[in-house]
């Protein structure tokens, strides 16, 4: 489970009982920091806490003085992990300048309420946060969603300014901070972006899509497992997975699934948006070539579709996908979807279990979904450091 998933069960239950607490979230970096803007804290009042704001220089300091520091309203903190920054460093850490943004449940709840909102739809919201001045920590949102609207709306009558920036942040999928107008006064904005949470398909409920489904579920990705065999495909099997859907074999071997003509075959497909991934590996010829012609065949195909195994068998599981889906030139459709797949899919790890070969995916999946190099950061920095000199 994510610091954000963590962070949205404890408010849950706090607001459930109408107790308060204080949330705490990154706004600004200077140097080096193990966390970065846009990281959150959440903090009660009887010691509890969840979430991160730095590598732990910082969580304990923060959490002890966080309600006494935002009885009278929001306030930004400044806290610094050098150890030669003045007379009270908080440890060694990253040697960077940390700025938070501590507030309480007044202004904090509908901000946490639209992130539990977006995150258990799978869509990306933008937050727009007023940091200075008299309107310090009111917010805006914008996201493909019911707009949520601004915390405290109703007395802030600069709502609709600071939503535009939120509704552009949305649009470029880009964080950034501005100085900008509302009314008389001259603030500064931080803009958060932040994407839909990622997910995974796993068609296959063997007992290699088990860690797969429980290190994907850490990373705190919305995860579903689909597989023909009803044995396999169990909740009790897959407890982490958010949906477990067996696939009716019929379906598969007769191309019912491909027509749409079951509901209960479609489902896991219909489940998959615009940037998703997917990772095929029943170990069965039929349904993994079943399964590809679907996958292959939707408007908007996820992202990332892997195979597991040998290219060569990948290879005739898309020529079969071709001739379920009944196109004329097979072998040509075959090599051009053969381009497009991630098989066999994972990194080079040197992967030879059932868990180092889904770190090995999951890996991959990560690499793709965020245009990394995969290299090792000695060398990156290395290489950025020769560029910048």
């Amino acid at each position: 489970m994510t610091d954000l998933a963590r962070i949205l069960a404890l408010s849950r239950e706090l607001e459930a009982a109408g107790s308060d607490y204080v949330l705490a979230s990154v706004i600004a970096v200077e140097g080096s920091s193990y966390r970065k803007p846009g990281a959150l804290m959440l903090l009660t009042a009887d010691g509890r806490r969840v979430g991160t704001i730095s590598g732990g220089c910082l969580e304990a300091d923060v959490a002890s003085r966080a309600m006494w520091l935002t009885a009278n309203g929001p306030t930004i903190q400044r806290y610094s992990t050098a150890e030669d920054d003045g007379d009270r460093p908080y440890g060694s850490g990253c040697g960077g300048v940390v700025h938070l943004l501590l507030e309480r449940r007044a202004t904090a709840a509908t901000f946490i309420a639209a992130l539990d909102h977006t995150f258990a739809a799978r869509i990306p919201i933008a937050v727009a946060t007023i940091l200075e001045g008299h309107h310090l920590g009111m917010r805006a949102f914008a996201s493909s969603a019911p707009r949520p609207g601004s915390t405290s709306q109703d007395a802030f009558p600069h709502a609709d300014a600071l939503h535009a920036l939120a509704a552009h942040a949305l649009a470029a999928h880009q964080s950034h901070e501005t100085t900008t107008a509302l009314g008389s006064e001259h603030v500064r904005v931080r803009t958060d972006y932040r994407p839909a949470r990622s997910a995974l398909a796993i068609f296959g409920a063997g007992d290699d899509a088990q860690p797969l489904m429980r290190l994907a579920c850490e990373l705190g990705w919305f995860v579903s497992v689909a597989d023909g065999r009803s044995h396999l495909a169990t909740r009790s099997r897959f407890p982490l997975a958010d949906k477990v859907h067996v696939l009716p074999i019929k379906g598969l071997t007769n191309s019912d699934l491909l027509r749409g003509e079951s509901a209960t075959a479609n489902e896991p497909f219909n489940d998959l948006q615009i940037g998703d991934a997917a990772v095929v590996m029943t170990h069965s010829f039929d349904q993994d070539s079943a399964i590809l012609a679907s996958l292959l065949s939707l408007n908007t195909p996820p992202a990332y579709i892997g195979v597991l195994g040998p290219q060569r068998r990948t290879r005739e599981l898309l020529a079969e996908a071709a001739r379920i889906l009944r196109l004329p030139a097979v072998a040509t459709e075959a090599e051009r979807w053969l381009a497009r797949v991630h098989a066999p899919t994972g990194l080079d790890l040197g992967a030879d279990s059932p868990e180092t070969i889904a770190l090995s995916v999951l890996a991959e999946i990560q690499k793709f979904r965020t245009a990394a190099t995969a290299l090792p950061l000695k060398l990156v920095r290395a290489a950025t450091e020769a560029v910048t000199r």
